[in-house]
């Protein structure tokens, strides 16, 4: 063979591992493509399922309080008769009013004064009209005091 022969015969080799190379690139890159496409399915089933449990757990308290609602509001529609319910004070006793009770208690009536009015002779002095005034408004804070 000539040194030619043996050089086409090495090119021919050559592009034929090239070939080989490229096929089995592309083998690879699409296993690898094909995996990365089911991790993500996976992660997205994950993910899916989590969520399908936290909307279950959801519902299900849902559930629960508006049962609890309805018993709530069941007694609150109707309430146990007093008749039905021991007396907690004794036999003897009888409850008091509760100190929200006596705290809204109405009070007491003040005695209002009395207050008269002379006709005096003579006008009064402007002392005397400051004076008046003064014990007008000791008055008033006494009043606010007690």
């Amino acid at each position: 063979m000539s040194e030619l022969e043996k050089l086409k015969e090495k090119r021919i080799q050559l592009e034929e591992e090239s070939r080989s190379l490229k096929e089995r690139q592309q083998n690879l890159e699409e296993r690898t493509r094909i995996l990365e496409e089911n991790i993500a399915i996976a992660e997205l089933q994950n993910t899916n399922k989590a969520t399908r449990d936290a909307i279950t757990q959801l519902e299900n308290k849902i559930e629960e309080l508006e049962q609890k609602l309805r018993q709530t509001t069941q007694q609150w529609d109707n309430p146990p008769q007093t008749e039905a319910m021991p007396n907690v004070f004794g036999a003897d006793r009888t409850p008091g009013p509760s100190a929200q009770q006596e705290s809204y208690a109405e009070p007491e009536e003040q005695e209002e004064e009395i207050v008269t009015v002379t006709e005096v002779a003579e006008p009064l002095t402007v002392e005397e009209e400051s004076r008046g005034e003064n014990l007008k408004r000791q008055r008033e804070k006494k009043k606010r005091f007690f």
